[in-house]
């Protein structure tokens, strides 16, 4: 698999994924135009996103509404190390999901193949070429 990646505008990133464009930038105070997620933000909405399919497919599975149900991600920075030392994601479920279901969609949305790779990182190697 490869992607690449362009630059474009004061600190505009742009990742060419197949047919998809990704825009990344920064806020206006970070020296951006604001036009993007920067691109750590857009690495933690993948984890709550890669949650949700799985969330998604398990109600879609069993014929389960999903119009009402809702992940919220919430992090913990550490402000001497400014990592984020706890991630927590809560799945909001309506009144009417069924109980029994309850604690497999938990196991569902810890299927999340983002979590896994963060669990068990892969080695990463930067390099130069000329072009």
């Amino acid at each position: 698999m490869e992607f690449e990646v362009t630059f474009k505008g004061k600190k505009q990133v742009i990742a060419h994924i197949g047919e998809h464009d990704i825009l990344t930038d920064q806020p206006i105070y970070g020296g951006g135009d604001n036009e993007g997620p920067a691109p750590f933000s857009l690495f933690l909405a993948s984890i709550g996103t890669c949650a949700g399919i799985y969330v998604k497919s398990f109600c879609d599975q069993r014929g389960i509404p999903t119009e009402n149900i809702k992940i919220v991600q919430r992090h913990q920075f550490n402000p001497q190390t400014h990592m984020i030392e706890k991630l927590e994601l809560e799945i909001n479920l309506p009144s009417d999901f069924p109980e029994k279901y309850k604690d497999a969609v938990i196991k569902a949305a810890d299927q999340c193949a983002v979590k896994k790779h963060l669990h068990n990182p892969p080695q990463m190697s930067v390099t130069t070429k000329s072009i």
